[in-house]
């Protein structure tokens, strides 16, 4: 039963990390209000080598519309700029000289039901990913009878799986119903 623990314990791992992935992407999902993790993945070339926007400069949001970028050397403001639009963030950066600021616009009905289906579809790719770890899991504790684990613990085994995998997706549904209700409230 030790090895059927471990597997257990494994998967259980395996799901928490795309938990953790599916929250990070949808951090990235913007739902009108400003946020610095809406910039994350964009990277500015600094020296010659790619950098993430957040080594290279200070991101706050004075308030809830406005993102505002300060460079920690003013040499880069025309990277950042290029880099901001150049990603697919759609925001317009406004250069004073010193400063980049971002200004967060209202969400339209439309483009709120077009940020939930992104939002659905990052959704379905963790249940997705997490239905493998569940294949995965249970194949590898069936291996485990040509090892001498019996065929109830085994099956003892898989069953325990399933009832990990459904507290899971029922988690990325939680996730899902908030996100949701973020987006669409106005």
């Amino acid at each position: 039963m030790e090895e059927v623990e471990f597997y257990l314990e494994d998967a259980k791992d395996t799901m928490d990390r795309a938990i953790k992935h599916l929250t990070i992407e949808l951090a990235k999902i913007r739902a009108g209000k400003a946020s610095p993790s809406m910039l994350d993945g964009i990277q500015v070339e600094y020296y010659g080598v790619m950098s993430p926007l957040n080594n290279v400069a200070s991101i706050t949001t004075p308030d809830a519309r406005t993102i505002t970028i300060k460079p920690f050397e003013k040499k880069l403001i025309g990277e950042i700029e290029k880099a901001i639009r150049n990603s697919n963030v759609g925001l317009a950066p406004n250069n004073d000289g010193e400063n980049i600021r971002l200004s967060i616009p209202m969400l339209t009905e439309e483009r709120r039901r077009d940020l939930v289906k992104r939002v659905k579809q990052e959704i379905e790719t963790a249940k997705v990913n997490i239905r493998n770890i569940r294949q995965s899991t249970n194949g590898d504790i069936r291996k485990l009878t040509k090892e001498g684990v019996s065929e109830d613990e085994v099956k003892i085994g898989e069953e325990r799986v399933q009832k990990l995998t459904d507290g899971f997706i029922s988690k990325v549904d939680q996730i899902f119903a908030a996100k949701e209700q973020d987006i669409m409230s106005v």
